[in-house]
C-alpha cells in the first residue's frame, strides 16, 4: 500500500503581505560611556572653573573615540549648565554620539535618530507588526517614537508576534 504524501507546510504569515518589525535589528553599535561630573566637582559639591577647564584639557579624550557618550552628576551639586556645554564641546572630536541624561536617555536618542532616518516608502499601505521581545535593551520611547515615524504611512499596525497580536492602529 503506498503511503500518500503529506501536505506541503505554507507559512502563511510570509505570503500575508505582514511586515515583520524588530527593533532589536536597528541597534545602534558603538561602546556606550558615561561621564560622571561628580568626578570634577571641589569636595563633591561645587565646580571650580579654572580647575575644570585645567582637567578638561590635561585629559586624553581619545578613550571616547567612536563611543556614544552620557553625561550626567550622581551627586546632589549645581552644575551651572556651561560645565555641561564645556565638556560637550570637548568631546565633539571623538564621540560619535553625546547626551546629557542617563544610560537610558542615551539609548533613547540613538533609537531616536535611528527611527529619523528610516525610510517609510516600504510601509506604505502596509500592515506591520512590531515585535514587542528584545534581546538586547530597547527602550520604550524607541516604541513610542516608531509609532509616531510609520503610522502615518501603514494600513494597520500591530504589537506582538504573528500568531498573537495586539492591534495599534488600523487606517479607517
Amino acid at each position: 500500500m503506498a503511503t500518500k504524501p503529506k501536505d506541503t507546510i505554507v507559512n502563511k504569515v510570509a505570503n500575508s503581505g505582514l511586515i515583520n518589525m524588530d527593533l532589536e535589528d536597528f541597534y545602534p553599535t558603538g561602546p556606550r560611556l558615561g561621564i560622571d561630573m561628580v568626578d570634577y566637582l571641589f569636595q563633591g559639591l561645587i565646580l571650580r572653573e579654572k580647575d575644570f577647564r585645567a582637567e578638561l584639557a590635561q585629559t586624553d579624550w581619545s578613550a571616547y573615540q567612536g563611543a556614544n557618550v552620557y553625561i550626567h552628576c550622581s551627586a546632589d551639586a549645581i552644575v551651572p549648565l556651561w560645565a555641561y556645554m564645556l565638556l560637550s564641546s570637548v568631546l565633539a572630536p571623538f564621540a560619535s554620539k553625546v547626551v546629557f541624561g542617563s544610560s537610558q536617555d542615551l539609548e533613547a536618542a540613538l533609537y531616536q535618530e535611528i527611527i529619523d532616518q528610516m525610510d517609510t516608502e516600504e510601509f506604505t499601505g502596509k500592515r506591520v507588526i512590531v515585535k514587542g521581545c528584545s534581546n538586547r535593551p530597547v527602550p520604550n520611547q524607541a516604541f513610542v517614537a516608531l509609532v509616531q515615524k510609520i503610522q502615518p504611512h501603514v494600513k494597520s499596525l500591530m504589537f506582538g508576534e504573528a500568531c498573537s497580536t495586539v492591534p495599534v492602529y488600523k487606517r479607517k
